[in-house]
């Protein structure tokens, strides 16, 4: 459980520096860990982890928009600052061209053929990405390539 042990390391540095922005995120995270570890009835492994980190990630995305367009600008930057610190867990992003490659290759081996295949596409690709790649950007791209 490497994964495990850096974020519970990054918690004792956070609240040893008084880093409360960093502390409240790593908490919540751990809390969520926890959470998926009652469900699964034993501990997750590092895919299931990131997992849970891209998650809580997608939460404090959706709540930053959310914030922001109800005019909480000051609720919004908190969110996000909680965002990049669940970052700097996850394997550095892929970008556009490397997921696109990576989608030709298992829209190759998948055998799909149109958007009736998108499922079967989607499946194979995400464990593969490993939370390297945005689900909204993943889906817009093989929906992009499966289009007739």
């Amino acid at each position: 459980m490497e994964l495990l042990a850096q974020i519970e390391q990054a918690l004792k540095t956070a609240m040893k520096e008084r880093d409360e922005t960093r502390r409240d995120a790593l908490r919540m995270l751990l809390t969520a860990i926890k959470v998926k570890e009652k469900e699964i009835k034993h501990l997750p492994d590092e895919v299931q982890i990131r997992q849970v980190i891209s998650s809580q990630i997608k939460q404090r995305r959706d709540a930053s928009e959310q914030f922001t367009q109800g005019g909480r600008k000051d609720l919004a930057e908190k969110e996000e600052a909680e965002l990049r610190v669940l970052q700097g867990f996850l394997p550095e992003a892929l970008s556009r061209d490397a997921l696109e490659a990576l989608v030709d290759e298992v829209i190759g081996e998948a055998g799909a053929s149109g958007p009736k295949d998108m499922g079967r596409v989607m499946k194979a690709l995400m464990p593969r990405l490993e939370g390297r790649a945005d689900g909204k950007l993943v889906n817009e791209v093989v929906r992009s390539k499966l289009q007739p």
